[in-house]
């Protein structure tokens, strides 16, 4: 299966509630509930001891605004990029989140997930 054969629309529907749940998992600092959606490539690739001291120390990962502007979808081979305008309740400005998704053993995943 490849996402790229659904439409913008279909991508969608799974994109904006996969990444409502991660700004809310973030902001509560759940991160198991966090990395759920991972794909095992995404999460064999992580140091998770780093990356738990950056998520239980982040001011910006943990003050997200829930509400976010979608700015679009990139297309590249068996993955999508879902491009999000972010803000931060403590922090004025704004960050590009993004969120790669793709197929893994027959569900969409998530592949990659940043906020710079």
């Amino acid at each position: 299966m490849n996402i790229n054969d659904k439409s913008d629309e279909e991508i969608l529907e799974i994109a904006h509630p996969l990444w409502d749940e991660l700004i809310q998992f973030s902001n509560k600092g759940q991160y198991g509930k966090f990395i759920r959606k991972f794909s095992y490539e995404l999460l064999l690739g992580l140091n998770e001891v780093e990356l738990g001291k950056q998520f239980a120390h982040s001011e910006l990962s943990r003050n997200l605004v829930e509400e976010r502007d979608f700015l679009g979808l990139i297309r590249r081979g068996e993955h999508v990029t879902c491009l999000y305008r972010v803000r931060s309740t403590t922090k004025d400005g704004e960050w590009l989140g993004r969120m790669v998704l793709g197929y893994e053993k027959g569900e969409i995943r998530i592949f990659a997930v940043s906020i710079f």
